[in-house]
């Protein structure tokens, strides 16, 4: 089995910043993409960034300048730093990885529990 676990949410000012880890574990073969999606009550998950094994990131348009998206292959963890944080940002954030593990023939796309991040003054 595969499992994903994120760190690192919580409450912040308006303009302040936040850092959020999620480390893949288990009977792990290769990962190709991780991202961070995220989802407030009412409304569908959205992809936040994304980067693959080789370090090619994609992000939605409201985070750009301001969210960064990096990994550690060696450790199996994706990293998504946060600058000038907006209200907006307040969300439940996931982290999805597409893994190629053992005991399953194909990749598969696995979540982590999510991480609450608060953005308030």
């Amino acid at each position: 089995q595969v499992q994903l676990v994120e760190s690192g949410g919580g409450l912040v000012q308006p303009g302040g910043s936040l850092r959020l880890s999620c480390a893949a574990s288990g009977s792990i073969f290769s990962i190709n993409v991780m991202g961070w999606y995220r989802q407030v009550p009412g409304k569908q998950r959205e992809l936040v960034a994304d980067i693959t094994n080789g370090g090619s990131s994609n992000y939605v348009d409201s985070v750009k300048g301001r969210f960064t998206i990096s990994r550690d292959n060696a450790k199996n963890t994706v990293y998504l730093q946060m600058n000038s944080l907006k209200p907006e940002d307040t969300a439940v954030y996931y982290c999805k990885a597409k893994v190629l593990s053992s005991g399953r023939p194909w990749w598969n796309d696995y979540w982590g529990q999510g991480t609450q991040v608060t953005v308030s003054s």
